[in-house]
Order: C-alpha cells, then structure tokens, then sequence
C-alpha cells in the first residue's frame, strides 16, 4: 500500500504534481548557471539553494579564501535578487544595518526623514556576522524573523524575498561575538564550506586567473523564486516522513531521545527545527525533480538543520565529543 500523502487544505494534489514537473526544469537551469561560476562545491550549493527556494535564511562557515562571498554574489544575479554587503566589524552600529532618521530642514520647517540602510534589499550578506557586538547583530533579529523593522515607533516592511547569508570564519576566536542562541535559530541552515576537491581546485586556477573570468547569468526573478516558494509549501509530504522528521527531532532532546545518546546533550532543536526541515525537504525533492520528499531527504539535511540548534554538555565537549558525532550516530539508527 502506498504511502498516505498530506496535501494543504483546498489545494488540487494532480495540479501540484504538475507545478513540480514543469518547475523542476527551472531550478535545474539555475544550478546550472551557478555551476558555470563555482566550480565544485555542490553540497555547498545546493543546501544554499535549498535554504533559498525553502524561504530561509543560511550561514555559512568556512575559513577565509573559499568563495563564500563569490557564491552569495553569483546567487543573487542568477535568481533576479537586488543584493547588498555588508562587512561586519567591531564598530558597526545597529543603523549601520537597518538606517537612521536624519534631521532636515526646508521653508523654515525642522523633519525627520528615514534612511534605509543596506537589509532594505532581497539578498543581504552580512559578512563575517559574529565580528560586530551582540547589539548590532541583534539588528537582524527583527528583520529575518518578521521581515520588516521598526524605527522610532514606526514600521518599515523590507522587500520581498528577504534573505540573510551570512558568512562565519570558525577559527578566528580574538575580536568575535559568537551568536546568541536565538540568532542562531533564525538560521535554516548552518552550511560548512570546505576545501574544495584538487580537480575543482586545479578548474579555478586555470578559469579565474587569465584575462577573462566567468561570469553568472539571470536565470529567475523574484517573482519566479517567490513562485518557487510558494510551491514548496504546497507539495505532498507522506505520512511516514512527517513522523520521520518528528521522531528525529524529539530524539535529540534530553528527557525524549536515548539516554545514552542524549546524556551528551545540554539542549535539544526546537519546533522551529522540524518546521525547517519539513520545508528544505520538501525544497530538496524539488530540486532533484521528485515529486515529493524521501527519507533520504531527511537524513541528508539532519546535520545543516539541527547542528545550531543544540549544545553538548561540559563533559560531552571536555571528552572530545561534537555536535555533528552526536547527530550522525542518530541518523545511522534512521537509515
């Protein structure tokens, strides 16, 4: 017997299906065009596409030089996006992110006037994100979360799509902020950037150091990736895989999961956890032209998902224990 499948209330599941085929084919050519820019890298990019076409935001950690910031700008001319940098250091402010009110003065008459800052945009990279002070990071938690801000009393909406990819250096520890929990889970993924492999390695050299470098193509818009979206939230999704995501999630929470597994874990992920995997699953399937998502959807997005989103205890990390051991362990029990 088949799988039941869970379809969104008034919505036409043959309709959907139909959506997905013919929308498959876009996002294959937007990987396409990614891949003309960033040579290797795949996981990489797609859990960043993923993270996108599922409505979220990403960060991504990696050491200087691996082409975090060259992905974040090839991303946002391929998928139509109107993008800003932003380098955080020490001394940026908080209006240096979301703007200020300036005083000015005409016919006699004193007013203030907004200024937006740079998270008024589409695709905002907020580089280096934990080198500026808790209050500016502080800065984006309204923004990722409610996507829009508030200035003086007065709201101001932010663009539409609105994403944050923010980069993090894991090794520098002098002059950081690390990033309070609550930040961290307004992050759908956290993406770790590794080296790329000596063939991806030796097509950079070759491809980017002469006289004329590749260059990224529009492929989408943001109405086009707002379509994307949307459909994302409208695909069926089996039974067995929603309690796929339910058990995994619960099991990592102390009290819930194994205790022999769970003793190594201070704080477990959260219903924000299970919200953000339901969705890039669901995001994944679509990328691979299936029409719904798998368990194997669910087991390669675990660690991105849930690895910000708990802590080991004092003793788990004195003897040596991480995160993603703890994570990958619990998903070989899945497989």
């Amino acid at each position: 017997m088949a799988p039941a499948q869970q379809v969104a209330p008034g919505v036409d599941g043959p309709s959907i299906l139909g959506e997905v085929e013919a929308l498959g084919a876009r996002v294959g050519a937007v990987r396409a065009a990614i891949g003309r820019v960033i040579f290797g890298q795949d996981e990489v990019v797609d859990q960043t596409l993923i993270t996108l076409l599922s409505g979220g935001h990403a960060l991504l950690v990696g050491v200087p030089g691996l082409g975090k910031s060259r992905l974040v700008e090839t991303l946002g001319t391929v998928l139509g996006l109107a993008t800003k940098r932003v380098q955080f250091t020490p001394d940026l402010m908080p209006a240096d992110i979301v703007g200020s009110e300036v005083l000015e003065e005409a016919d006699g008459k004193r007013s203030f006037r907004f200024v937006r800052g740079p998270v008024f945009c589409q695709l905002l990279m907020a580089d280096e994100i934990n080198r500026a002070s808790p209050r500016t990071q502080s800065a984006l938690l309204q923004a990722m979360q409610e996507y829009h801000v508030t200035i003086a009393g007065e709201r101001y909406d932010l663009p539409k799509p609105f994403h944050v990819l923010a980069t993090q250096n894991p090794l520098e520890q002098e002059g950081t902020y690390p990033l309070p929990e609550a930040q961290l889970d307004r992050f759908l993924m956290q993406i770790d950037v590794p080296y790329p492999e000596r063939a991806a390695e030796r097509r950079i050299l070759i491809e980017t150091t002469g006289q004329a470098r590749p260059k990224p193509l529009a492929v989408l818009d943001a109405a086009g990736l707002m379509e994307i979206q949307a459909l994302v939230r409208l695909m069926p999704v089996g039974s067995a895989i929603v309690e796929c995501i339910l058990d995994l999630v619960r099991a990592l929470r102390p009290g819930e999961g194994d205790p022999e597994l769970t003793r190594h874990i201070s704080w477990g992920p959260g219903p924000r956890a299970a919200q953000s995997l339901m969705l890039a699953c669901r995001a994944r399937a679509l990328t691979q032209g299936r029409l719904a998502p798998s368990k194997a959807d669910v087991l390669a997005l675990a660690a991105p998902i849930l690895k910000h989103r708990m802590a080991l205890t004092y003793s788990a990390r004195a003897d040596g224990e991480s995160i993603a051991a703890v994570i990958d362990r619990l998903t070989q029990r899945f497989a």
